[in-house]
């Protein structure tokens, strides 16, 4: 088959789904997808809706079958779907009854490899048995490790003629490689569901997959580990600490030169309150880009002022964190250094060499490694382990794009309640009986 595009509607709430559904089908999509999540969410209803609002349209239901096959497969094309999907990791009689059942309604099953130990061997199956397609799927949450579908696909490939679709963070750079390793249906979910303009995205998509043509995309990309610094540039540190699950906060670390962003690896210094020393000596041994985060005992006098800011703009630090005072904070904001500390104050230390480098310390209740990655803006200043640094970045910048689709709704005319369908999501609280 020529190379399709389909639309992932990976959302909970329906109305979202149509609004993107409306703008992708407006572009030229004619694949449109009820994601597990929204199926989870608004249950068959999702595809019935599917349908009665496109009904040219290829429906899919993203079931991810993983038994009873025959009634859930039954249930799907009864409520509109033209295809549904059963995990690859099931039972082979399960994979087997939905194909059947698929033939007796009138419904393309695909085979979901995702978690299949050997996709090769199982998709020679599929194709033996009758299924109308298989899924090469890197999940979501590989996707944040940085990896991709693209080498699966190849392997694949060499093993079956039916069509083999793709997902997997594609958009429209990736795509186009998608479809050269092999693949014909190109599935496709945030680059378009979490795109302001999500016709313009769908466009880009389609004239991608169809011309061989890479265009240019500024997010819905994921990174291994040698784009740390750049996705970080990018997001806030709200973003990076709902990406960690509301965590990573540096608490009581205050912003004292505003409009600045810092973004750099951990030098660690622990030193006494006002012995400014250990810290002006990590001036030396810290990296280019390096953020000095100094454990000074959260109290003062300073042990950082406007020379030290000096000396460590030459050196080409990222940045200062301090659990304990700074002063000189209007000749620092002059420079333009950033830095972030739990106080100002206009006393000084003397500088008697306690302390130590590069060795693990506690600032704002919270440890802090030599090399863990720092963020500092005017929201505050967040910690992100070095050994989740790829994963949590990524995740950081999908919350950005999560809000940048979010922003528009709320501007055409609505509300982030109603956007979110805020009431449907309150914890429901259950009452015993007598109370």
């Amino acid at each position: 088959m020529k190379p399709t595009l389909q639309v992932a509607l990976d959302f909970l709430e329906l109305k979202r789904a149509l609004k993107v559904a409306e703008e992708a089908v407006k572009a030229g999509a004619t694949w449109l997808e009820a994601g597990t999540p929204l199926i989870k969410s608004a249950g068959l209803d999702a595809v019935r809706a599917l349908r009665q609002a496109f009904p040219k349209a290829t429906i899919v239901a993203d079931l991810k079958t993983m038994d009873a096959g025959r009634i859930e497969m039954e249930a799907a094309a009864k409520a509109g779907a033209n295809v549904a999907t059963v995990l690859g990791a099931s039972s082979p009689a399960t994979i087997k009854e939905c194909i059947e059942a698929g033939r007796n309604y009138g419904l393309d099953i695909c085979v979901d490899l995702l978690g299949v130990a050997n996709p090769e061997e199982l998709a020679a199956a599929c194709q033996e048995w009758g299924a109308h397609h298989v899924s090469i799927h890197c999940p979501i949450d590989e996707q944040m490790a940085g990896k991709d579908p693209l080498e699966k696909i190849r392997s694949v490939r060499k093993r079956v003629t039916l069509p083999i679709a793709v997902a997997g963070g594609l958009n429209s750079e990736s795509a186009v490689d998608a479809v050269k390793a092999g693949g014909d249906i190109v599935i496709v979910g945030g680059a378009i569901t979490k795109s302001a303009d999500a016709e313009k995205a769908t466009r880009d998509l389609l004239h991608a997959i169809e011309t061989g043509a890479k265009i240019e995309t500024q997010f819905f990309k994921r990174f291994a580990g040698d784009n740390i610094r750049e996705i970080l540039q990018k997001v806030s540190t709200a973003n990076i600490s709902d990406a960690m699950h509301r965590g990573g906060h540096i608490e009581g670390i205050l912003p004292w030169t505003g409009g600045l962003k810092m973004v750099g690896q951990a030098y660690t210094v622990r030193t006494y309150p006002g012995d400014w020393a250990k810290p002006v000596e990590a001036i030396e041994f810290a990296k280019p880009g390096d953020v000095l985060v100094i454990d000074a005992g959260s109290k003062g006098p300073a042990v950082w002022g406007e020379l030290a800011s000096e000396s460590a703009l030459q050196r080409k630090l990222a940045g200062v964190v301090i659990d304990g005072a700074v002063r000189d904070i209007d000749d620092i904001r002059k420079i333009g250094f950033p830095s972030f500390a739990r106080l100002v104050t206009p006393s000084a230390g003397e500088p008697k060499g306690f302390g130590e480098m590069g060795v693990p310390i506690r600032v704002g209740g919270l440890e802090v490694a030599p090399g863990d990655w720092i963020v500092g803006d005017d929201n505050g200043v967040v910690r992100i382990p070095g050994m989740k640094a790829v994963e949590f970045a990524n995740r950081a910048m999908d919350v950005l794009e999560k809000e940048n689709r979010l922003r528009k709704e709320i501007r055409s005319a609505s509300s982030l309640s109603e956007v979110s369908e805020l009431l449907k999501w309150e914890k429901q609280v259950v009452q015993s009986k007598g109370q």
